[in-house]
């Protein structure tokens, strides 16, 4: 079941994981808030740039403002699982390439 909180953000289980989203497309608020505030992109650059409306960008920023602790606290499960992960099971390039700098 497909959830709209306005005409431009949706949730769609199995879309994205179930993470809000501008309405239409797989660009998350989250990447949204990350490439404006981490990355200094502005939000024209963003919208421009993903050919998406200007408002479709604000709204984003609106609802990650409006649920930003949820958000934030997803994206960093994301990141230490990614990271756990890594850790686990190392790149076997990065291996070879460790094991190239020691022989130098």
């Amino acid at each position: 079941m497909e959830i709209t909180l306005n005409r431009h953000i949706e949730i769609t289980p199995g879309v994205r994981s179930g993470k809000p989203r501008i309405a239409g497309r797989r660009i998350t608020v989250a990447d949204v808030a990350l490439m404006y505030l981490k990355m200094g992109q502005s939000l024209e650059e963003i919208a421009g740039k993903y050919e998406l409306s200007l408002a479709s960008v604000h709204a984003a920023m609106a609802f990650y403002y409006d649920h930003r602790a949820e958000i934030d606290q997803r994206t960093a499960e994301a990141e230490a699982y990614a990271e756990a992960e890594r850790l686990k099971h190392p790149s076997l390039l990065q291996e070879k390439l460790n094991a190239m700098k020691d022989y130098a």
